[in-house]
């Protein structure tokens, strides 16, 4: 019996502490999520240049600065000890989320961030896509009507723009990537983010001694411009590292949840601040979208629930 008590004792315990790592990690995840809800606020100040060169400089200042803090905490010697398939695993996670960024640079700057926030709406949807695609996962009924309401509202969209939301679908699918890439890499956050950057860094140099020689460059022509690009770089770390802090800490359920705040704010910056056109057919876009997630999220939660009551 006092075996049978301990052993109840230490589950419990166990139990307390996922809970409140679970609880932590969605804060990390809430802050993660809403500083990038705020990024159009930040990168439409950077309209002075190419969304190339905000790319660039937003790789290299990462890099920068992760690297000073790795530094300061005495971990830098820790990166040699990367094995050759997380090094793969990382140039992965380089890849899709430069693309991630660009597009979303570009976005912003040309005044598309309503469109930009419709990347991130489907970006739940194109996860669960990445899994039957991917693993051969086997969907609920509720889940493929999520997915064809998701499909609806992609058409709709299209001939509301006159063409198929390319930036959307790839700000979705190359976050989708990333997250996914995120989940399974053995690396902590720190470490991490710097891989990516050690991996990017020498075809954002290139790029870097590119622009400059061809003088398409704004970094070193003028204080106030090159201190905005540089900025990047730590605007661009503190969410990322928040984001791998609560994607190894928090349930799948809970950050598909949180993810909505990011492309909540950025519309609303799009539609209050930017004053981007938003017709019927759009509204109407947006609202099977709006749909498809609430059913998407009322399956997971039940699901949820579920699994907390079976055990």
């Amino acid at each position: 019996m006092c075996a049978q008590r301990s052993g109840t004792t230490g589950e419990s315990e166990s139990g307390g502490r996922r809970a409140r790592w679970g609880s932590g990690g969605a804060v990390f995840g809430a802050a993660a999520y809403i500083l990038w809800g705020a990024f159009p606020a930040f990168f439409g100040l950077l309209e002075f240049t190419s969304a190339v060169e905000i790319l660039v400089q937003r790789i290299l200042w990462t890099l920068v600065v992760v690297l000073i803090v790795l530094l300061v905490a005495g971990r830098i010697r820790e990166m040699l000890d990367i094995d050759a398939r997380t090094w793969r695993l990382a140039a992965v996670a380089a890849l899709a989320i430069s693309v991630n960024w660009g597009v979303y640079v570009y976005g912003v700057t040309s005044g598309h961030v309503v469109e930009c926030a419709l990347g991130y709406f489907i970006n739940p949807l194109v996860t669960v896509l990445f899994g039957v695609v991917l693993f051969r996962e086997r969907l609920a009924w509720p889940q493929w009507v999520a997915l064809a309401l998701g499909v609806a509202a992609v058409l709709v969209l299209t001939v509301d723009y006159g063409r198929p939301p390319v930036i959307a679908l790839l700000l979705a699918c190359s976050f989708a990537t990333y997250g996914l890439v995120k989940k399974v890499i053995r690396l902590d956050p720190l470490r991490s983010v710097a891989a990516e950057g050690v991996v990017s860094a020498p075809f954002a140099l290139v790029a870097a001694v590119v622009l400059g020689v061809t003088g398409h460059a704004a970094f070193g022509h003028g204080v106030g411009h090159s201190a905005l690009l540089m900025a990047a770089g730590p605007v661009t770390l503190i969410p990322l590292l928040l984001f791998a802090v609560a994607a190894s800490r928090t349930p799948l359920s809970t950050m598909g949840l949180l993810q909505y705040l990011t492309p909540a704010l950025q519309m609303a910056w799009g539609v209050l601040v930017g004053h981007e056109p938003m017709p019927a057919s759009r509204w109407a876009g947006f609202g099977l979208i709006w749909l498809a997630l609430l059913v998407f999220t009322a399956d997971a939660l039940r699901r949820r629930r579920g699994k907390v009551v079976t055990r």
